[in-house]
């Protein structure tokens, strides 16, 4: 289920928050989705917007497309297209845990980590990082430099 930054309340406490932009989506995600799902509590899934990821590189996928993507993933309970930053969301949505990759770890913005402690939201760190969107679309380019199509 898709949710709308003013639902988000209603799910204060009940769910773990994952974030990114997930563009492309890769195993990788499957893989942290899992993860997270393990700690037994619904996961929503925060998507970062397009404008966010037009920062980075030119949206693959429109967010709209990843939000209805990740939403039919079984790990993900609700999914969330984030047209704030995550400090925002974390206030708004005060899930009981915010659950990252460990290369996050010593990394996180210090306000995130403010808001985890000022709110009891636990921080989860996992150990599944085993690529990256960004890699992926420097490989695609390098390929497609080298390559013709």
């Amino acid at each position: 289920m898709i949710l709308s930054f003013e639902q988000l309340p209603e799910h204060a406490g009940t769910v773990a928050m994952v974030d990114g932009a997930f563009d492309p989506l890769h195993a990788g995600h499957i893989t942290y989705f899992s993860a997270a799902a393990a700690l037994e509590v619904p996961l929503l899934c925060n998507v970062a917007s397009d404008a966010y990821v037009a920062t980075k590189h030119h949206p693959v996928l429109s967010e709209q497309h990843r939000a209805e993507v990740i939403d039919a993933i079984r790990y993900i309970s609700f999914t969330h297209i984030n047209h704030y930053d995550t400090e925002t969301v974390l206030e708004q949505l005060r899930p009981s845990h915010y659950v990252k990759g460990i290369d996050w770890r010593g990394r996180l913005p210090t306000r995130q980590v403010e808001i985890c402690g000022r709110f009891d939201i636990k921080l989860v760190y996992l150990d599944t990082v085993q690529d990256s969107s960004s890699r992926i679309l420097q490989r695609f380019i390098e390929q497609t430099h080298r390559t013709p199509l």
